[in-house]
């Protein structure tokens, strides 16, 4: 059963953070509900519609950038007080917007995600969680990374409140009072939490960063899955999830908003297993989402509230009506008032741009006119991605992006992607010099573009910044910087354990350094690592390469740190650059080894699927000319052998993965490379001149001829 949703815009408020919109209850049992929405002005705005306007019920002062909105009540009652936090502050409004409690955390942070229940406040910042009742400090606990979110069950079956916790390490934390009762594994880092049944219930639904939604059941000591979504499709992030039965079939269904613009409403077939109902996909990231009935009486709709402010509803209610031939339509009094009032909004903002155009250029022209910068804020976000092993730079303006310019002092592949228009354009560049560029890109966009997507694929053991700038299409002409870190170890991720049946390369560190130094330079070496000191004596972090599928785990403490991998190359990497930290703050350090020569020919069997199906794409690339000329030539492709037939028919497809996998080769080439060199490196010999012949075996390929080249060498 698939459902058609119509899109409507209703207003824009200025730009909005995650989970800054609700609805309020409905006083009816059809009627519209009030729409309240909070942005980085500070202004909280609370509107309702009437005959397809929308009427403002009360409109704050502006103040500090808001980064939450909850709704909440005494229990039993309505859940129409509205709550938002900005800073460490806490603030309560009446749903006709009278300030009843201003309520001061005292967190050292700003307060990124809020939780409020009956006389319960459960307040986040980065690492902290707070429990306030009814104002009074209750409860306490220190996360070992960074909070993402927070929510809240109780029912029948617990015996109290348990608080949520949604970590970036991947893992949901469940408390019990100041206590960790039990953390669960989830996919991915998880973005956002939602109780599945807003009244009662244990089931939770989150979404992660990297597009998976799933639901688990919460118990007492401990979580179940009930079921997860994968992303398939390779769509956005989640920013926001809620529960609604859009479709009238007495089930509640799930509604997703990811930071790509997509919306998607998912029902549940008679197995109860989530299967996708409706997509719609909006321009810009969608930072809430809510379902319910706003528009018109009857007329349930998924409404959304986008990062540069639109609020809009994707309704039930049809938007257009159709005719046959000859047949006359009629627009409604409703409409027709809809479209005068359209045309002379239309036209009183025509009317003020141009008065702004003529004041602008007499200030400009003007002696003493002092000319000011224009501030625009800009999301965004660098995140690896594991199915490509490529990091993927999001940026997303409040205004129309004219150029942006990439330089990046480390060597770094641009892939392309499907949904980037803009055209790039690259610079010649200088990496022989001692702080040369090996990359200068430009992307000048289309017309009202305001959010950009690219990739970039990094090389292990390269490391140094990638920086954006940005310029919009403002006047003055002004431009803002973004650095990104690309780590020694750029290409690992953060895993929950890792197989200790593998070969295993070990690396020892000792010397006169403390917990938090040891920490600093694994942060700087690896990527998803909290910057904060863990809690306690040491820790054990796994990671594994999602290039290779090769793992690491590093535990370390006050005056020593253990690294095993079944990769020489990564311990080889972390050999030069924890020593080289080291010497930076004249710290003597005890190195030692522990080599395992089976993890050589163990890491060349991994490698070795990847370079035989780049070796074979390379090889069909190379016949497709000489094919089509011949198919051109005969008129026909019967008289070729099969395979050759398919490469034909294929050749499209081939063409375009080339091209997407640019220098691929060449990379597998260089793992390999590395890893003769390294092998031989913790030997104390130096096989340099055996690079040629290692060469000239990769471009002849057998699997057995590399692994004898490696053992007589």
């Amino acid at each position: 059963m698939e459902i058609h949703l119509n899109r409507v815009d209703y207003m824009q408020v200025g730009v909005t953070s995650q989970k800054t919109m609700r609805l309020l209850p409905a006083l009816g049992k059809k009627a519209t509900q009030k729409v309240a929405i909070a942005d980085h002005d500070g202004i909280i705005t609370c509107f309702g519609m009437k005959k397809g306007e929308a009427l403002p019920v009360f409109k704050t002062l502006p103040g500090q950038k808001i980064a939450r909105l909850d709704l909440g009540g005494a229990a039993g009652t309505p859940q129409e007080k509205i709550f938002v936090c900005s800073g460490s502050q806490v603030r309560g409004f009446t749903k006709k917007g009278k300030p009843f409690l201003t309520f001061e955390a005292n967190l050292t942070e700003s307060i990124n995600a809020m939780h409020v229940t009956g006389a319960d406040l459960l307040v986040c910042a980065s690492y902290i969680y707070n429990h306030y009742c009814d104002c009074k400090d209750q409860h306490y606990y220190l996360s070992g990374d960074k909070i993402n979110d927070i929510t809240c069950l109780s029912s029948e079956n617990l015996a109290r409140p348990v608080p949520v916790l949604a970590c970036q390490d991947r893992v949901l934390r469940v408390l019990r009072g100041s206590e960790l009762a039990y953390d669960m594994e989830v996919p991915g880092p998880p973005s956002v939490l939602e109780l599945h049944n807003k009244e009662r219930g244990e089931d939770i639904l989150y979404g992660t960063t990297d597009g998976k939604v799933g639901l688990v059941q919460i118990g007492e000591s401990a979580a179940a899955t009930r079921w997860e979504i994968n992303n398939d499709k390779k769509r956005g992030g989640i920013l926001c999830i809620d529960t609604y039965d859009i479709m009238g079939d007495g089930v509640g269904d799930v509604l997703v908003g990811r930071d790509d613009g997509t919306v998607e409403v998912y029902g549940f077939d008679s197995a109860s297993e989530p299967t996708l109902r409706f997509e719609h996909v909006l321009s810009e990231s969608v930072t809430s989402i809510q379902g319910g009935c706003v528009g018109k009486e009857s007329y349930d709709e998924v409404l959304t509230a986008t990062y540069t402010g639109w609020v809009t509803g994707l309704t039930t209610e049809p938007q257009k009506a159709e005719s046959g031939p000859g047949d006359e339509v009629r627009m409604s009094k409703e409409i027709q008032s809809k479209v005068e009032a359209l045309r002379a909004e239309l036209e009183q903002l025509q009317v003020k741009v141009l008065q702004g155009r003529e004041q602008y250029q007499q200030t400009s022209q003007s002696s003493t006119a002092v000319s000011a910068v224009p501030v625009f804020s800009i999301n965004d976000k660098f995140t690896l991605c594991q199915d490509d092993a490529s990091y993927s730079l999001t940026l997303e303006v409040q205004t129309a992006i004219d150029n942006l310019l990439l330089q990046s002092d480390v060597p770094i592949d641009l892939l392309d992607v499907d949904k980037n228009s803009a055209v790039v354009s690259f610079s010649e560049c200088d990496s022989e010099q001692a702080n040369g560029n090996f990359l200068l890109a430009t992307y000048r966009c289309q017309a009202n573009t305001t959010r950009l997507e690219l990739k970039v694929r990094s090389i292990e053991g390269q490391y140094g910044n990638l920086q954006a700038y940005i310029t919009p299409r403002l006047q003055p002409k002004t431009c803002q910087v973004r650095q990104y870190h690309i780590k020694p170890l750029s290409l690992h991720q953060r895993t929950h354990g890792i197989d200790q049946e593998r070969p295993m390369n070990r690396l020892t560190l000792a010397g006169q350094f403390s917990f938090a130094e040891i920490h600093s330079w694994v942060v700087f070496c690896l990527p998803e690592v909290p910057e904060k000191t863990p809690a306690g004596e040491g820790i054990t972090f796994c990671f594994h390469n999602t290039f290779l599928g090769t793992q690491l785990e590093a535990t370390y403490c006050k005056g020593e740190g253990h690294f095993k991998s079944d990769n020489i190359s990564t311990i080889s990497i972390l050999n030069d650059v924890l020593s080289k930290e080291a010497t930076k703050r004249k710290i003597n350090l005890n190195i030692s080894y522990d080599i395992n020569d089976d993890s050589v020919s163990h890491t060349l069997k991994m490698i070795h699927p990847k370079l035989e199906y780049q070796l074979l794409l390379a090889r069909k690339v190379q016949l497709i000319d000489a094919l089509k000329e011949l198919h051109v030539h005969e008129g026909n492709a019967d008289f070729l052998i099969q395979e050759y037939r398919n490469i034909l028919d294929e050749s499209a497809n081939l063409l375009e993965e080339y091209k997407k996998q640019p220098a691929h080769l060449e990379r597998l080439y260089g793992m390999i490379t590395d890893l003769f060199i390294d092998k031989f490196k913790f030997k104390g010999q130096n096989v340099k001149t055996k690079v040629s012949s290692l060469l000239e075996i990769l471009d002849n390929y057998d699997l057995n001829s590399l692994l004898d080249f490696f053992k007589e060498a």
